[in-house]
C-alpha cells in the first residue's frame, strides 16, 4: 500500500509561514520546502499604545469597569409577556434569530426549519411550502436576538406570540427576553417542524405562559436567577449544558405561588410536570440572566472585553464593548462531540445558538469543573 501523503489528510499542499525565530527556517530551505518567512518579535514593554486608547482612555481601567459591572449585576425574573408586546421595537413582521446577521439565502437548515415553523405557528402561512416561500419574499424583516435585548438558544427563533421570560438588571434597570424551553426531541429550536411541535408551542401559549405569569405576578420582588445560578453550581450544574439542579431550584422558587394562583389542578400537574421533566427549562432562564448582566458593560471606551459570543449555524460572531453595534464573524466551527450511531461530523450543523451568552458571562463552560457529569460526557477532568 503506497504511504499515504501527509497533504490527503487536508486535502490541499501545506504551506508553511513561519513567525519569528530564523533558526526554525533554515533546515525547511535546505529540504527546498517554500516558506513565508515574518520577522517578527515580541513588543518591548512600556508601549504606550498598546496600553492606551488614542484619547489616552486606560485599556485595563475600562475592562476593570466591564468586570465590575457584570459583577454587580443583579438579574431578576420579574415577569412574562408575548414577544410582540414586551420587547422594545418588536413588530408582527419581525422575526428573530440566534447569532450574528443572516439573510434568508445563507440560513442554516435548522433556522431555516425553525423560521418555517414559526410562520406556521403564527398562522402566517398555512404549510411548509408557503412559509418557505414567505421567507425568502422579503416578507418577513430578520434580525438576531442580540438586537433586541434577547437571546435564544439553538436557531433562537422568537416570533411576535411567543412568550418570554422577562429579566431585569436590578443594578443598573436593563431588561433581557427569552422564550421558554420546549424541552428536547423534536422541537422548534432545532428545525422540527409538523403538528406535534406546534402544538406544543400553542400549548406553551395558552396554558405554560399564563400559569406561569399568574405566579410571578403574585411574587413582587421576582425570582433572583443569579443567586440560584450560584447554588446550581454548587450542586453540579454549569448552566449551560447542565440544567438539571437549577430547573429543580427554580420549580421549588415559584412552587409556592404557582399552587397559590393555580386555577386548574390538572393544568397545574401537568406544567409541574413538563418542567420536572425538563431539565433544560432553566437554560432560557440562565440564558437571559447573562445577557442582563453583559449589556451594562456595553459601549465602555477602550474596553476589549466581549460581550457577545453567538453562532447561527453558518457564522460565528463576536461584539466587544468599546464597539458594541459592531460583528466580528468567521464561520462558525463543527461541534466535535459525541454522536448517535451511524452519525459523524459529516452529517453536523456547524455551531448554532446564543447560549454561549452564558460562557460570556463567565459560566457555562467557564464553570465546567463544577459540573462533573458534562466533564465526563465531553471527556476529560475537572482539572483541565
Amino acid at each position: 500500500m503506497a504511504e499515504r501523503k501527509i497533504q490527503d489528510l487536508f486535502g490541499k499542499p501545506i504551506e508553511v509561514v513561519n513567525v519569528g525565530l530564523a533558526s526554525m527556517v533554515e533546515p525547511l530551505k535546505a529540504q527546498d520546502v517554500p516558506v513565508v518567512d515574518v520577522d517578527w518579535r515580541p513588543p518591548k514593554e512600556g508601549i504606550k499604545h498598546l496600553r492606551f486608547t488614542q484619547n489616552g482612555k486606560t485599556i485595563d481601567e475600562a475592562n476593570a469597569e466591564a468586570v465590575a459591572r457584570i459583577k454587580k449585576a443583579r438579574p431578576i425574573l420579574v415577569g412574562m409577556g408575548l414577544a410582540k408586546n414586551v420587547i422594545p421595537g418588536y413588530h408582527d413582521h419581525l422575526i428573530l434569530h440566534a447569532g450574528p446577521p443572516i439573510s434568508w439565502e445563507r440560513m442554516c437548515g435548522p433556522t431555516k426549519g425553525a423560521v418555517m415553523g414559526a410562520l406556521i405557528y403564527e398562522g402566517m402561512a398555512k404549510d411548509e411550502a408557503e412559509a418557505e416561500k414567505m421567507a425568502a419574499s422579503g416578507a418577513v424583516e430578520f434580525a438576531p436576538c442580540h438586537h433586541f435585548h434577547a437571546v435564544g438558544p439553538m436557531a433562537g427563533v422568537v416570533s411576535p406570540h411567543m412568550p418570554v421570560f422577562i429579566i431585569e438588571n436590578k443594578a443598573f434597570g436593563n431588561r433581557a427576553y427569552c422564550t421558554q424551553n420546549e424541552g428536547l426531541g423534536k422541537v422548534l429550536r432545532y428545525g422540527g417542524m409538523g403538528p406535534d411541535v406546534y402544538a406544543r408551542l400553542k400549548w406553551m401559549e395558552e396554558s405554560l405562559y399564563p400559569t406561569l405569569n399568574r405566579a410571578l405576578e403574585s411574587m413582587p420582588e421576582g425570582i433572583d436567577i443569579k443567586a440560584l445560578i450560584a447554588q446550581a453550581l454548587h450542586m453540579g450544574d454549569e448552566c449551560h449544558n447542565r440544567n438539571r439542579a437549577a430547573t429543580s431550584l427554580f420549580l421549588r422558587a415559584i412552587g409556592p405561588a404557582l399552587a397559590r394562583t393555580n386555577q386548574d389542578n390538572e393544568n397545574l400537574a401537568k406544567v409541574i410536570e413538563f418542567i420536572d421533566k425538563n431539565d433544560h427549562f432553566f437554560l432560557n432562564l440562565s440564558m437571559p440572566a447573562g445577557k442582563a448582566a453583559l449589556e451594562p458593560a456595553e459601549g465602555i471606551e477602550g474596553c476589549s472585553i466581549v460581550t457577545v459570543m453567538a453562532r447561527n449555524g453558518t457564522d460565528f460572531g463576536i461584539r466587544i464593548s468599546a464597539m458594541p453595534d459592531t460583528w466580528f464573524t468567521a464561520p462558525a466551527g463543527i461541534v466535535q462531540g459525541l454522536y448517535f450511531p451511524g452519525f459523524t461530523e459529516a452529517d453536523a450543523n456547524p455551531d448554532i445558538g446564543d447560549s454561549t451568552v452564558t460562557e460570556t458571562a463567565g459560566y457555562g463552560g467557564f464553570a465546567m469543573a463544577a459540573a462533573p457529569a458534562i466533564v465526563q460526557f465531553v471527556g476529560g477532568t475537572p482539572q483541565d
